[in-house]
């Protein structure tokens, strides 16, 4: 695979992403703690830290073992309508779909198979997941490409996730955001600052530079460098 290419531009700015290496994070650990273990050491004036969705809510407890998992008639009924993206079994395994119908419940599941199913057959995908809401699109499953002992666990939604980058923030000293990057697409979870939101981390973040696997990077730093060579001369003789 092709290495991500540590500086990108974006709107005439470019951004240098700074992928760092943790240990695996396990239940019980504090975010903010890691931040200034492994990321502070690096900051500088300016910069903004990120952390991994699923690596946050690992720590907080909201990781589930697989052999824990019972599914019900329901989830093994809905299951084998969900489409099973190339980057993740999302909710298309039963222990998947009955974690999501715990946590956003029955009817919504419901209401989201009936219109995703719908409009499945016009072409339109995706429809389930956005009905299904947050908590449900943000669970992730079991499978080999997982940093093992996750690769055995459902892993679930941050639960207040501004609170907890807030929370991180306050620790590491600079703003945190909270991020689900895959090779699919980009959400932003949470941040410690609503600034945060008017700054374009989907662009920065959109080729998905901490991996997909077992890369062991679920912290990183943006660094603005400022405007892309060329461009700021032609803005000040505008």
């Amino acid at each position: 695979m092709k290495p991500h290419e540590p500086v990108v531009q974006v709107d005439g700015q470019s951004y240098q992403r700074i992928m760092i290496r943790t240990h695996t994070i396990m239940k019980g650990e504090d975010m903010g703690d890691v931040l200034v273990r492994y990321a502070k050491p690096l900051l500088q004036p300016g910069d903004v830290c990120f952390m991994g969705e699923k690596a946050t809510a690992a720590s907080l407890g909201r990781a589930v073992p697989v052999d824990e998992i019972k599914p019900g008639f329901l989830a093994r009924l809905l299951y084998r309508f969900v489409w099973k993206t190339p980057y993740g079994v999302g909710l298309s395994v039963p222990v998947t779909m009955e974690m999501a119908i715990r946590e956003v419940g029955t009817l919504r599941i419901l209401v989201a198979a009936v219109i995703g199913g719908f409009c499945k057959l016009l072409g339109i995908r995706g429809v389930f997941y956005r009905i299904a809401g947050r908590k449900a699109r943000s669970i992730d499953g079991p499978g080999d490409y997982v940093l093992p002992p996750y690769n055995r666990y459902v892993v679930l939604a941050v639960d207040k996730p501004d609170e907890v980058c807030r929370s991180a923030s306050t620790k590491v000293g600079v703003p945190v955001a909270i991020v689900d990057a895959n090779d699919m697409g980009f959400n932003l979870i949470g941040v410690s600052d609503e600034s945060l939101r008017r700054m374009p981390l989907r662009q920065i973040l959109r080729d998905n530079p901490a991996g997909q696997s077992n890369q062991s990077t679920p912290i990183g730093i943006i660094r603005p460098l400022g405007a892309v060579a060329g461009q700021e001369v032609a803005a000040s003789r505008g």
